[in-house]
């Protein structure tokens, strides 16, 4: 009951921001805009987004292995795939996230190892977000000119990042009661395992490209939505906007980022000088672009091997743990 509970207030949360972001919006400027799609940029959008899930499962196999979860590149692939599927269908990337835990669980590696692997991933992928946005402040508060917009592009980054310096400092930190009490250490562990990903000689670097691709191409998938609907909107300008928004889509409150992913990219076009129209078709067609995409990875779902696998048990997680 609890969990239906839970998914049914998420769905409400968002048609309530579906609503608040189309409320102000020319319905008539939005059917003109979508009724000039160029579904070459839509397909090229598809392409970039699939390129992108597999640049975020090369990255996952790099961490993955130190985590003891080992896996191929096909394997993480086919996994990210199927997460696709499934963060159509629950909050943010949660479902997804779930799923390949499961998944990779199923492969012998345990619930620890594959829980740490993907927390781990996550945390970096988060830390690098925030430091893309760091070092384009200088032109993106320049392109912002109201106040408001400029405080809150501020306090979203530095509060991220804050978060993510201070993951990576808890692996650093000497007390024996964090690995020991419950609480903390697995987070811990993570994090211990974030640092000899991101600091040693060998991964470090490898890590640092792949997750700064990842975020540059959702950039392009955008790019491509701008230019399907001929908006004037530039590359650099959608470079300082896209993370922004991407960093805050990641907040668990809605279905697959619906409606927060709406109004936060109406409000930040609106703040960098551009028709907040724009922005709202752009960011539907992002979300159908994922839709679309995460469609395939059902597809792989379905015909998968792991889907017939047997159900999950909760004392295996118990033991684990």
């Amino acid at each position: 009951m609890r969990p239906f509970l839970v998914l049914s207030i998420r769905i409400l949360v968002s048609l309530a921001l579906l609503y608040l972001a189309l409320r102000g919006i020319n319905f008539t400027a939005i059917q003109s805009r979508l009724s000039q799609i160029n579904l070459g940029w839509i397909a090229l959008a598809l392409l970039v987004t699939v390129v992108q899930i597999f640049i975020g499962a090369l990255r996952w196999r790099e961490i993955s292995q130190l985590c003891r979860a080992p896996l191929t590149d096909l394997q993480a692939f086919r996994y990210n795939m199927i997460g696709a599927f499934f963060n159509q269908t629950l909050p943010s990337s949660i479902g997804g996230d779930a799923v390949r835990l499961w998944l990779v669980n199923r492969t012998g590696a345990g619930w620890r190892a594959a829980t740490y692997s993907i927390l781990t991933d996550r945390a970096i992928g988060l830390i690098a977000l925030a430091l893309i946005i760091v070092a384009s402040l200088p032109w993106s508060y320049g392109m912002i000119a109201d106040h408001n917009g400029r405080l809150a592009l501020v306090l979203v980054d530095f509060a991220a990042l804050a978060g993510g310096l201070g993951f990576l400092l808890l692996g650093h930190l000497p007390w024996n009661w964090l690995k020991t009490w419950w609480p903390t250490r697995h987070v811990h562990a993570c994090s211990v395992i974030a640092n000899k990903v991101i600091f040693d000689r060998r991964s470090g670097p490898k890590i640092a490209v792949l997750s700064l691709s990842i975020h540059v191409l959702a950039v392009v998938i955008a790019w491509c939505a701008v230019r399907s609907i001929s908006a004037p909107a530039d590359f650099e300008q959608l470079f300082l906007l896209i993370p922004p928004i991407m960093l805050i889509t990641m907040m668990p409150i809605s279905i697959a980022g619906w409606g927060v992913r709406e109004a936060t990219m109406m409000v930040a076009f609106g703040y960098a000088g551009l028709a907040q129209t724009d922005g709202t078709v752009v960011s539907i067609l992002f979300g159908a672009v994922s839709f679309i995409v995460g469609c395939v990875g059902g597809l792989v779902w379905i015909f998968s091997a792991e889907k017939t696998s047997a159900p999950m048990e909760v004392s295996e997680v118990r033991e684990e743990f």
